[in-house]
């Protein structure tokens, strides 16, 4: 009892000395510090934004190539995921961060984990990164797929998991369901999410499978309507 007793008057003293120095800051007022808002111009048309091309933690964006309104053909799928994605292995948190103003240089960590990070070129035949992947596949215009299982992006609403793969040249993430703000994302960049009408055809995917994505073309394309899609044997590597 007697430990108690002390215990007791001790958080007693405590929380008068803060109450008091609570009371002496109230009478003195606070330090504002130094005000360095600077309020945008009026007229900002003809202001530049400068960025020096070499840093590796800036970039300016140029807009994303617009759709051409055509039906998708022959999309090799990049990877073929098992299991549970989140956000933070599609677009990994940690030392990445430092080059979230550079979207180029933070997209070298798209589904890049060892769990993962080895697949097949199918023009190449030779397996690499992921990331290294898609961008050969951008290089020679040719759109991909990413083909994910249940809840697919669920985790943290992190924007760069749609912008990467929407900057390396991905056209469409097929799944057997999406976590919401996932899904919302992969929209605003201009990307398809879409879900199996029936879960157990993921089944039948293959990694090595093309894609084409039918009906969506200009005309046919609209909200909740079904876009069929065709998966074939990869014809380029036998």
């Amino acid at each position: 009892m007697e430990t108690v007793y002390h215990t007791s008057v001790l958080c007693m003293l405590y929380l008068s000395i803060f109450h008091d120095d609570c009371v002496a800051c109230s009478f003195q007022g606070f330090d504002p510090g130094h005000d360095t808002y600077q309020s945008p111009p009026e007229e900002g048309s003809k202001i530049d934004v400068v960025v020096d091309p070499k840093s590796k933690r800036l970039q300016l964006l140029s807009p994303f190539n617009k759709w051409d309104g055509k039906d998708i053909v022959d999309a090799p799928v990049l990877i073929k995921v098992l299991g549970k994605c989140t956000t933070d292995h599609i677009s990994a948190a940690g030392p990445w961060l430092k080059y979230r103003g550079h979207l180029d240089n933070i997209s070298n960590n798209l589904l890049n984990n060892k769990m993962m990070n080895n697949v097949k070129n199918q023009l190449t035949g030779q397996y690499g990164p992921v990331p290294d992947t898609g961008r050969f596949y951008k290089s020679k215009n040719i759109p991909w797929v990413i083909v994910g299982d249940v809840n697919y992006g669920e985790g943290s609403s992190r924007e760069h998991a749609a912008l990467e793969p929407r900057h390396l040249g991905s056209v469409a993430v097929i799944v057997k369901s999406f976590a919401r703000i996932h899904e919302t994302n992969l929209k605003k960049q201009g990307m398809l999410p879409l879900t199996f009408a029936n879960p157990a055809d993921y089944d039948k995917v293959q990694p090595s499978d093309r894609i084409s994505l039918v009906t969506c073309r200009i005309g046919s394309f609209s909200f909740r309507k079904a876009i069929k899609v065709y998966f074939e044997a990869s014809r380029w590597q036998e």
